[in-house]
């Protein structure tokens, strides 16, 4: 899941200010996602007043293994190599499949998107992948042309991504040329005072060779204010330079298609399961393995960053490009996951279109039928997934999915005729009468065949105030169980250093480190019954929180209307209540 709202900051600020709701200049302390509300002043999930109070006289039952399905983990960082899941059964580096699970030299977990010729770095978004599928069958289809039920369908899912593939790609290329406006004039500036990275003053004394710099100058003293300093937001405005490369050179490039020759399965054959290869880390681990140090990077050995949990081994599945993932490679991630013993998956990824969901679920099934948690990033959009399709979820595509969508599609008909039956007044030329309503969210949609060991996350910010909830997070009174600390979030990345990053993928793992957590001390609990512990014993947030709705406008609402337990995930709370499950 690429963090999209990396770079609005700075286009923002041209229009009306910083987009991110809570400002970043400031020094948190590095573990506050870790620490407690009224002690500590900032709204983390209590987990070190958990450890001190709850936990101190007491020993975990069990380690629990949290497979965390992603880009790459580094297995060789300070923080995580102590902490990293072994396949026992296998003898590392002698290219026997040793255990007989049927992939090769599988030491600290497996890579879908490999093969001996190399790793897959980078793929299309699904909605890409979609056009280049249907593009040369529809991209000639008008409104009289006679097609069938499964063509009508087909032609549908062609206009939508279209649709959207505009809309993305005018986005990226327009974005794309406002950071490579500020990136040179934050190397002009470095390159004249001789630095690698110049100081504000630096830029103050600049002279700009236009208006178009002189605006540059201004978003970069703004967003360095909003980042908490220009060496933060030098590093976001290149990270932001080499996203929007990578988006235009390779997930909305239609030409694009390394799949075949480097991964080298038969991806028309969606139940396949035998291919990739054994490195986990892959060409950029940072993302995955940021989400690990917040899982269970070691609290033991004095360096570094504490995690969530305290006996957890972190299993490295790769399945994830730099792109949108594919509903395949989800599916036998999971899979290799629950067959190895895990008993959390961390799922901090997603995209708005799918491909082949069926396998996704049978692999959904599979893991609630083994007694394994999954807990799914709600994505980084600032959308309502009550009503955006968001993939992954926990929605199963079977019969009642099918009939639920053909009786809306019948509606949404009679809908259309009644409005334009009861129009009155002449029709303009090219135009019609139109009703402008809110749209009402059919809740019997949530009613429908899902699974019931699923977590969905969104992300919270530091402060208990009206900004509380992260700016870019998505939200959905139905669809959001909870929310998480998200923001700000300080981790491991490769090389065996440490950042902070934002999103929806760093609350996901807090919640999965706590599962985990409840999981050592309390090995008997289901996982619907530690999605419902967490739920109940949520931080409730009484006061409105700020967000900006559909038409752009920041007004604030209860936080129930934006997650279904209405508040921030508790450690402490959590494990109290644990501990009276076990007597049931």
């Amino acid at each position: 899941m690429k963090l999209r709202y990396i770079l609005l900051f700075a286009l923002s600020f041209i229009l009306s200010g910083s987009a991110f709701s809570q400002s970043k200049d400031i020094k948190l302390p590095p573990n506050w996602y870790n620490l407690d509300l009224v002690a500590d002043g900032y709204f983390g999930i209590s987990t070190e007043k958990a450890y001190k109070e709850l936990l101190s006289d007491k020993k975990p039952k069990q380690n629990v293994i949290v497979a965390v399905i992603d880009g790459g983990v580094d297995i060789n960082h300070e923080d995580l190599k102590d902490v990293l899941w072994t396949n026992k059964k296998e003898i590392p580096g002698n290219g026997i499949d040793d255990d007989g699970n049927g992939y090769v030299d599988d030491i600290h977990g497996w890579n879908f998107i490999g093969s001996k010729n190399g790793n897959l770095a980078y793929d299309n978004l699904e909605l890409v992948r979609i056009l280049r599928e249907y593009g040369p069958k529809y991209v000639s289809t008008i409104r009289s042309t006679v097609l069938d039920s499964t063509q009508k369908e087909e032609y549908a899912l062609y206009l939508k991504a279209n649709a959207e593939f505009g809309r993305k790609y005018n986005d990226a290329h327009y974005t794309f040329g406002i950071v490579s406006v500020i990136n040179k004039v934050l190397d002009s500036v470095a390159v004249i005072n001789n630095k690698k990275i110049p100081t504000l003053d630096d830029i103050d004394k600049y002279v700009a060779d236009n208006e178009d710099e002189e605006q540059v100058k201004k978003i970069i003293r703004g967003g360095s204010k909003d980042s908490g300093g220009i060496d933060k937001f030098y590093k976001e405005m290149k990270d932001a330079y080499k996203q929007y490369d990578v988006m235009l050179k390779y997930n909305l490039n239609v030409k694009y298609d390394q799949r075949k020759e480097l991964v080298g399965d038969d991806y028309t054959n969606a139940r396949e399961r035998l291919y990739g290869n054994n490195d986990v880390a892959g060409p950029n681990a940072e993302h995955g393995s940021h989400v690990s140090g917040i899982i269970g990077a070691n609290r033991a050995n004095s360096i570094g960053i504490n995690g969530v949990a305290n006996s957890v081994s972190i299993m490295a599945i790769r399945v994830v490009p730099e792109g949108d993932e594919r509903d395949k490679d989800v599916a036998n991630g999971i899979r290799y996951a629950v067959d190895n013993g895990a008993k959390v998956v961390n799922m901090s990824f997603g995209k708005g279109f799918k491909w082949n969901k069926e396998v996704v679920d049978e692999a959904v099934k599979y893991a609630e039928e083994k007694g394994v948690l999954l807990v799914h990033a709600a994505g980084n959009d600032n959308e309502d997934v009550d009503v955006k399709d968001n993939y992954p979820n926990k929605y199963f595509d079977g019969p009642e999915a099918i009939a639920y969508k053909k009786s809306i599609k019948k509606d949404l008909l009679a809908t259309i005729k009644l409005n334009q039956n009861q129009a009155q007044g002449p029709v303009m030329r090219g135009g019609a009468n139109t009703i402008i309503k809110k749209v009402v969210v059919d809740t019997a949609k949530f009613k429908l065949p899902h699974a019931n060991n699923w977590i969905e996350v969104g992300a919270s910010a530091y402060a208990n105030d009206a900004n509380l909830k992260a700016s870019f997070s998505n939200y959905g009174k139905n669809n959001v169980d909870v929310f998480a600390p998200g923001f700000m979030i300080n981790s491991t990345v490769p090389g065996s250093k440490y950042e902070e990053f934002d999103g929806t993928s760093m609350a996901a793992p807090v919640v999965s480190g706590l599962s985990a957590l409840m999981l050592s001390y309390y090995p008997d609990l289901k996982p619907y019954q530690v999605r419902e512990i967490i739920m109940k014993s949520a931080t409730k947030v009484l006061q409105k929180v700020k967000y900006k709705n559909e038409r752009g406008e920041t007004v604030r609402i209860p936080f129930s209307d934006l997650c279904v337990s209405g508040g921030i995930a508790n450690a402490y709370e959590a494990l109290k209540l644990a501990a009276t499950y076990q007597t049931k």
